[in-house]
């Protein structure tokens, strides 16, 4: 059975930083796609950043650009999301997920969350302005 254990969230003032920390077991971690979600009260869910575990790829959107980077620690089993300058309008619960491999790329999995099987359960940002 596939986990995913996401944690790092807090309470952060507007400019600051935080690194969220997504711990998989019962999966190929080394040949996944691995995905971090957010939702923010009364918005859908979006996609924020994505790894391809097998070869380390990666995409986010431009709404991220610049901010949020994405990496993965194979001995670990755990990705992990950094957040940098962090805005008010970033405060939303993070998800991570699993299994989302698509065949149109990574975009295309950031794209669609019901591709991914596997969810761990959120963890809070709140970013104070």
């Amino acid at each position: 059975e596939v986990q995913l254990q996401a944690s790092g969230g807090g309470l952060v003032q507007a400019g600051g930083s935080l690194r969220l920390s997504c711990a998989v077991s019962g999966s190929t971690f080394d040949d996944d796609v691995i995905a971090w979600f957010r939702q923010a009260p009364g918005k859908e869910r979006e996609g924020v950043i994505c790894i391809d575990t097998r070869d380390g790829t990666k995409w986010w959107p431009d709404s991220v650009e610049g901010r949020f980077t994405i990496s993965s620690d194979v001995a670990k089993s755990t990705v992990y999301l950094q957040m940098n300058n962090l805005a008010p309008e970033d405060t939303a619960v993070y998800y991570c997920a699993a299994g989302g491999r698509s065949d149109y790329g990574l975009q295309a999995s950031l794209a669609f969350p019901t591709l991914f099987p596997y969810w761990g359960r959120g963890t809070l940002v709140t970013v104070s302005s």
